[in-house]
């Protein structure tokens, strides 16, 4: 990850002085972030950014303009659950002159990986009505889990290296994100929202031969690297009814996938409940929380199309078939 603006969090997988425990801690409100990664003197740093009117705020650089504490990354901000910090800085540097340098222009900008160590990366598969149907599996009676890891994290506008060997039929999967706020173990349905810190979309890419031709290989037809894309923005939750919204994939400029999250088997609440009962969630995870309707695997094999491996995304695309 990157060096931080003042204190607190870790540095390239260096540990660093822990947070001050006296500070205020909870997540942030009312904010759109982005990870974006630095053109300055450290190419390529991981750093974390506020999309705002007057462009996208470079939390460090304002940080060390206004001589205030703030946290340098996502996950800093995440699982310090420093959100005051970071309000009181927007906040100030909206009023000062001295931070006018802060602000970039997000056209110049290149993303990072919205989040880069969760400790969890959770996935519910099978979550939308419509798209049990078009595969022609039974209704979950319970959230199906499985996971994804760290090294299947990409940004906005990246790209997937697809395996060109083992590999040759690849499938897109919009979906909604869960980003937890604070720590959660055996939280009630309706207690289950006030432990998230925001939404993202992402992309539950998938080898669906190694998924499913291979005995059952989920984990394998998942977690290659780069397969989950995410981003570009976090939505603060307190802006966002999650099971109200509309998620769409495009392909080359054609829509895929339209839906929206009304179609869930699960809704957010019992998805995080369910979780919660075998497993605690803690600040900077994620939850994918599957997709609907629209995928490679749902039509009718003869009009089946799937990914070059000898492409980057976007992609053209060529035949599917067995």
């Amino acid at each position: 990850m990157v060096a931080l603006a003042a204190s607190g969090g870790i540095a390239h997988g260096e540990t660093k002085s822990s947070p001050d425990q006296k500070r205020e801690r909870g997540m942030a409100k009312g904010l759109t972030l982005l990870t974006f990664r630095s053109m300055g003197s450290q190419p390529g740093e991981l750093k974390l950014g506020v999309k705002t009117d007057k462009g996208i705020l470079d939390v460090q650089q304002a940080a060390k303009s206004l001589n205030m504490h703030a946290p340098a990354t996502m996950d800093d901000l995440l699982q310090n659950e420093d959100g005051p910090s970071l309000q009181a800085l927007v906040a100030a540097a909206e009023k000062s002159k001295s931070a006018v340098s802060a602000y970039l222009k997000e056209d110049g900008i290149k993303y990072g990986p919205l989040v880069n160590r969760p400790e969890k990366i959770v996935c519910v598969g099978l979550n939308y009505r419509h798209h049990a149907e078009e595969i022609g599996a039974p209704i979950p009676k319970q959230p199906v889990l499985f996971n994804k890891f760290n090294n299947t994290l990409n940004h906005h506008n990246g790209a997937v290296k697809l395996p060109v060997d083992n590999a040759k039929k690849f499938d897109y999967e919009v979906e909604l994100v869960i980003v937890i706020g604070k720590q959660a173990h055996l939280v009630s349905e309706s207690d289950a929202l006030n432990y998230v810190a925001g939404y993202a979309t992402g992309n539950d890419f998938t080898a669906r031969d190694l998924q499913l031709e291979t005995g059952g290989q989920w984990m394998v037809g998942k977690t290659p690297d780069q397969f989950a894309p995410l981003g570009p923005y976090m939505v603060t939750a307190d802006q966002i009814d999650p099971d109200k919204l509309k998620l769409e994939c495009r392909v080359n400029g054609e829509t895929r996938q339209s839906s929206t999250t009304s179609d869930f088997i699960f809704n957010t609440r019992q998805i995080i409940s369910y979780i919660t009962k075998f497993i605690t969630l803690r600040p900077g995870d994620i939850i994918f929380t599957g997709t609907p309707e629209g995928v490679i695997q749902g039509k009718p094999k003869t009009s089946r199309c799937g990914l070059s491996p000898e492409t980057r995304l976007p992609v053209a695309w060529r035949s599917w078939g067995n």
